[in-house]
């Protein structure tokens, strides 16, 4: 009975021992709100890198496509210029004179090379004169300068049919002064586009 009794009281701290070890033990508790916690930090995580991803791709388009506009508008801006210079520089002649001088030939190599590029385009030349003259003698002069003008840019390739002359005479003056100056300036061919 002794021995049972020492049995008795081992089991008892034995058991004892166990209850206290067990608890305690330090424990891991999983819990459903800490994986739900997770699994949203994860979800939000995932959804900013693909709305950062969404915005870059948008940035990059936006980028794009600013490029390509400020590209076409400077493309429109040169386009414009050239046509203001094209319009707005006149083949000058001597004094009684259609005859072209290597600077006027040089002017209408570069109209030649502007109207190739523009295949739309059509001109009406423009033969004026200064006011010395009789208004007969400066209509028939006005005529030769854009009749050479006119078959000079025919030399270089430019259809006909896409050339128009008319001559002014003294009729339209740039500049209404009674100088030499203001003579040569008037002693001109002028394009205008149709």
């Amino acid at each position: 009975m002794k021995n049972r009794m020492w049995i008795n009281l081992f089991m008892a701290v034995l058991v004892a021992g166990l209850f206290f070890t067990v608890s305690c033990a330090k424990k891991t508790i999983v819990s459903d709100a800490t994986t739900i916690e997770d699994q949203a930090k994860t979800d939000a995580q995932a959804k900013a890198a693909a709305q950062a991803k969404v915005d870059a791709e948008r940035i990059a388009q936006q980028k794009l496509e600013d490029q390509m506009a400020n590209e076409k508008a400077l493309k429109e801006a040169k386009a414009m210029a050239a046509k203001k210079r094209f319009e707005n520089q006149d083949i000058h002649f001597e004094y009684d004179s259609s005859e072209l001088s290597s600077m006027a030939k040089m002017l209408l190599k570069e109209k030649a090379a502007w109207l190739k590029a523009n295949l739309s385009v059509s001109v009406t030349i423009e033969g004026h004169c200064d006011e010395r003259g009789t208004t007969e003698y400066n209509l028939a002069l006005g005529e030769r300068r854009a009749s050479e003008v006119k078959a000079y840019l025919g030399d270089l390739g430019i259809s006909a049919s896409r050339l128009n002359t008319i001559s002014y005479g003294e009729e339209r003056p740039i500049d209404t002064g009674k100088t030499e100056s203001a003579y040569r300036k008037n002693r001109r061919a002028h394009f205008a586009i149709q």
